[in-house]
């Protein structure tokens, strides 16, 4: 067991530095002196008989066998992060789950859930983790999160299991003053040649913004506001275009492709509260 910790912290010690690329600014992160940690990475080279960095008087780089380490060291300590959090989890005698969910979307079904699944015999306390865009993915792999609400096409389900609730049409939202705004249907190819109004733009997995004019927005209240300055519009699930504030309005896109939405979660998971949440959620 000792010697996992020891392989564990000399992990966390190289990826410290690595990300910093500087052994000071590393070390005062890790909260330890420069001199051990500067020892860590010199066994650590020397047990691998590689070198991982180059070092000068003024600046510390990654050779390639260090952007290799980097990487997979990474996605090491995720894992023990994330298996520690869910035996901790386990062994809880009651058991507490975290539901992912983007904020302002379905709104209605997680009410609905939340509502249904308290009533089940022995149900978890379930907390909800609000988040942004492409986020649930790295939530649920990091155990930071239990189970997620997704959308599809717009989430990725990489690596995860899921089971389809429901799916849905699509809305476009424009300011309540716009010419546009009184229609009872429109089309996608209107609703992208307002110059005005260009498409908002959202993060991709990586956190950049595909290229074009609109602005550039990571959560519905921010995008909301745009919108209704006359800044950008967008296109989303008509569930999302619920109870909109007065100076917005909710234009069904008829051509638009459907949205469904599925609760996902990590194929590893062997919680019997997760089990019980996803059957109370294909139900309704």
């Amino acid at each position: 067991m000792n010697g996992w910790r020891y392989a564990i912290r000399e992990l966390r010690y190289f990826v410290a530095i690595a990300e910093e690329l500087h052994f000071g600014k590393a070390a005062r992160r890790l909260e330890i002196a420069q001199p051990p940690l500067s020892r860590t990475i010199a066994r650590l080279e020397r047990q691998l008989g590689v070198t991982l960095l180059e070092r000068t008087s003024r600046k510390v780089t990654l050779t390639e066998a260090g952007a290799v380490l980097l990487s997979e060291g990474r996605a090491i300590l995720s894992a023990v992060t994330a298996a520690e959090r869910r035996t901790q989890q386990a062994a809880q005698r009651r058991p507490r789950l975290v539901l992912a969910v983007k904020s302002g979307t379905a709104g209605e079904l997680l009410a609905k859930l939340l509502d249904a699944y308290r009533m089940e015999p022995g149900a978890a306390t379930v907390d909800l983790l609000l988040c942004e865009a492409h986020q649930h993915q790295k939530l649920l792999q990091d155990a930071q999160a239990d189970v997620a609400l997704l959308h599809l096409p717009f989430d990725s389900t990489v690596g995860l299991d899921t089971e389809t609730l429901y799916t849905e049409g699509q809305v476009a939202i424009l300011p309540s003053s716009h010419a546009l705004s009184g229609r009872s249907q429109i089309r996608m190819a209107e609703v992208t040649a307002l110059p005005e109004l260009p498409m908002a733009r959202w993060p991709g997995p990586g956190g950049s913004y595909p290229e074009g004019p609109g602005a550039e927005v990571r959560n519905l209240t921010q995008l909301f506001q745009l919108i209704a300055l006359g800044r950008t519009t967008v296109i989303m699930p008509e569930s999302a275009g619920t109870d909109l504030r007065r100076d917005l309005a909710a234009v069904p896109v008829v051509d638009a492709p459907p949205v469904t939405t599925v609760i996902a979660w990590p194929p590893q998971s062997r919680l019997r509260a997760v089990a019980d949440l996803i059957r109370v959620a294909t139900r309704l």
